[in-house]
């Protein structure tokens, strides 16, 4: 990890969570708060859009940042059930993931309209989360880097910056299947990605976070998070419990 990179652990709660989530979102906020001193790291979790003002005020005065999960391309209009970057901003989140392979499969999101989505998340001063990854029969056919690399060129904005997005490499057959890449995999991607942002964003590039995501939980944290080029995680179902997400966070090395 570049040693001006600085650690970010997120959580994606996905289509999860009610008000009777908030005493555990509650617990993550404090254990955070207690762990920091130790290892320096940002701390975020992304709630379903029913959720964002209740966490902000849950987690207040706390390190943990909140976010969303997806956001439109446009600033407001005719678009019926869906969140503005905007109104995230005033709901109180910092951040916003886009183009998780969940919208890209299940909604038919395009390279485009992912890039859309950031640029709006940046006109608002939101960090967008911008989210990568193969499918398996993709890795299998040894093209894998080809499909990020495309994923990048084409979602990432001009504007990309380390103050507004972060890249989260998730393989698209690892995401809730218990199954992971090997470390030696894990580190190859997340070299080459590095390249890429440098070639395409120079010195900037070096600084945007690159997190990984797919199945990350207590017990592969610390070998994950001891490859040089992965700057924290991305946490899906182990963030929904406060004991394996602040596990993970305890993984992280002390910088």
């Amino acid at each position: 990890m570049a040693e001006t990179v600085r650690p970010l652990i997120a959580g994606n709660w996905k289509m999860n969570g009610t008000s009777a989530e908030l005493p555990e979102l509650k617990r993550i906020a404090d254990g955070a708060e207690g762990t920091r001193s130790n290892s320096p790291y940002d701390a975020l979790i992304c709630v379903p859009a029913t959720l964002v003002d209740r966490a902000v005020r849950t987690v207040a005065g706390s390190p943990l940042a909140i976010g969303g999960q997806d956001c439109h391309g446009a600033e407001n209009g005719a678009h019926t059930g869906d969140i503005s970057a905007a109104m995230l901003v005033d709901a109180g989140a910092a951040s916003v993931i886009v183009g998780h392979s969940e919208r890209r499969a299940d909604h038919g999101e395009t390279d485009i309209e992912v890039m859309g989505k950031a640029l709006a998340a940046h006109a608002q001063g939101l960090t967008a989360i911008v989210c990568v990854g193969e499918t398996r029969q993709e890795r299998e056919d040894g093209v894998a880097m080809d499909v990020v690399d495309t994923q990048l060129a084409g979602s990432l904005p001009k504007d990309a910056a380390p103050e507004n997005t972060v890249v989260a490499y998730e393989p698209v057959w690892a995401i809730g299947t218990g199954l992971t890449p090997s470390l030696h995999d894990i580190e190859a991607m997340h070299d080459h990605m590095r390249e890429q942002l440098r070639e395409r964003f120079g010195a900037a590039g070096t600084r945007i976070r690159l997190l990984y995501g797919g199945s990350v939980k207590p017990a592969n944290a610390e070998e994950i998070f001891a490859i040089s080029s992965v700057d924290g995680a991305l946490i899906g179902g182990a963030s929904l419990k406060s004991g394996d997400f602040l596990a993970i966070c305890a993984a992280m090395p002390a910088r």
